[in-house]
C-alpha cells in the first residue's frame, strides 16, 4: 500500500497542510499585531502570548473578535504611515521638479537678485532638461 491509496486522502492531506499554514499565519499575524500595539500594557501583552500558546485556536478566535477592528485600524494607520514616508523618500531622491525650480528662479529675479536674462536663462536650461 502507498502513502495514499486515493485521490481523497492526497486531497485531505493538501487541505489539512493549508488550514496548518493559514493557521500559523494568522497566528503570525496576531503576535505582530500585539506588539505593535503601544495602547496594550507589557503584562497583557504576556498574557495573550500565553494564552495563544497554552490555547491557539480558542485564543486566536477570542483575539480577532475581540481585538480585529483595533487589528485593521493599527494596519491601516501604519500602511498610511509607510506611504508617506516611502513618498517623502521619493521626493527627496527624485530633487526638486521643474515647476518648483522656475518658481523660485522667479521669486529670485522678483526680489531683484538675478536679471530677467539670468532668469530666461535657468528657466530655458530647467524646461529643456
Amino acid at each position: 500500500m502507498g502513502l495514499w491509496d486515493s485521490f481523497w486522502e492526497f486531497f485531505w492531506f493538501l487541505f489539512s497542510i493549508y488550514i496548518f499554514i493559514t493557521f500559523l499565519a494568522i497566528l503570525f499575524w496576531i503576535v505582530g499585531d500585539l506588539f505593535r500595539d503601544k495602547g496594550l500594557s507589557g503584562w497583557l501583552k504576556a498574557l495573550w502570548i500565553v494564552a495563544l500558546f497554552a490555547f491557539p485556536l480558542l485564543a486566536s478566535l477570542v483575539y480577532l473578535i475581540a481585538r480585529g477592528r483595533g487589528m485593521a485600524a493599527r494596519s491601516l494607520r501604519d500602511e498610511a504611515i509607510r506611504q508617506v514616508e516611502q513618498a517623502d523618500y521619493i521626493r527627496s531622491v527624485a530633487g526638486p521638479s521643474a515647476s518648483d525650480e522656475i518658481a523660485k528662479a522667479r521669486s529670485l529675479l522678483d526680489a531683484g537678485t538675478i536679471t530677467a536674462e539670468e532668469y530666461a536663462s535657468i528657466k530655458e536650461k530647467t524646461l529643456a532638461g
